[in-house]
């Protein structure tokens, strides 16, 4: 226990708490305070200054990070059979309708990302309290359901994330992997920063983005500095 309290004690001191970083500096960081020996999940949590009980101000939606988020992540495709190898040949891991629908019914939900043509989505709608709350339901939104199966599992497996703001106003995202270059994750926040920033409500007022935290996985958090976001 002294061990971890003492490597503990270690990554607080290369801490300023009351410091806000910029993504650049609080990146090249990240690999500094990391505390697990696994590959740990870089995330950034955006405090938004929205009423997410208001339509307009529900934020939500996709972005391509451009390196990635060092996962690759299981696609399931909810599809008539003409659309079945359309699907596979762009990385599907799992093509069907009701057999899967039977499945997902019966307890099963190991896949990360589920696609759907909008033919079938009265079909899914019936398993809409199993994928609703665990973020599985495929929706126009976040381009997961439509016609193009093949373009969307391809967005997915190429880095396509979605994000939607959680009752508090917060947007909690994964931007990659300890392990990426400090440039690349500062790429990656970059890019989902600037996309919530042109997002903006018109209807939301006083500052949007009111604060920027980045942590791995058990790692403490740091303060980004919101002004340095290009």
């Amino acid at each position: 226990m002294a061990k971890v309290s003492k490597k503990r004690a270690a990554i607080n001191a290369k801490i300023d708490k009351s410091k806000l970083y910029t993504i650049d500096e609080a990146m090249t960081l990240m690999k500094e305070i990391n505390l697990t020996k696994f590959d740990a999940s870089v995330d950034v949590h955006i405090r938004l200054g929205v009423d997410p009980r208001k339509a307009d101000q529900a934020i939500r939606g996709t972005v391509t990070l451009p390196n990635g988020t060092g996962k690759t992540k299981s696609v399931l495709v909810f599809c008539t059979p003409d659309k079945e190898e359309e699907a596979k040949a762009a990385g599907a891991d799992y093509v069907g309708l009701d057999d899967l629908i039977q499945k997902i019914q019966d307890g099963w939900t190991d896949f990360d990302v589920a696609v759907a043509m909008p033919q079938v989505m009265a079909k899914v709608g019936r398993i809409g309290r199993i994928l609703g709350p665990r973020g599985l339901m495929p929706n126009p939104k976040t381009g997961t359901v439509t016609m193009n199966v093949g373009d969307a599992v391809s967005d997915v497996k190429g880095g396509k994330i979605s994000f939607r703001v959680d009752k508090y106003g917060i947007v909690h995202s994964s931007i990659g992997r300890v392990s990426f270059e400090p440039e690349k994750l500062s790429q990656n926040a970059q890019e989902l920063l600037s996309t919530l920033m042109k997002m903006k409500p018109s209807s939301a007022k006083g500052t949007y983005m009111k604060s920027v935290t980045i942590a791995s996985t058990m790692s403490p958090g740091l303060k980004v500095d919101v002004r340095t976001i290009r």
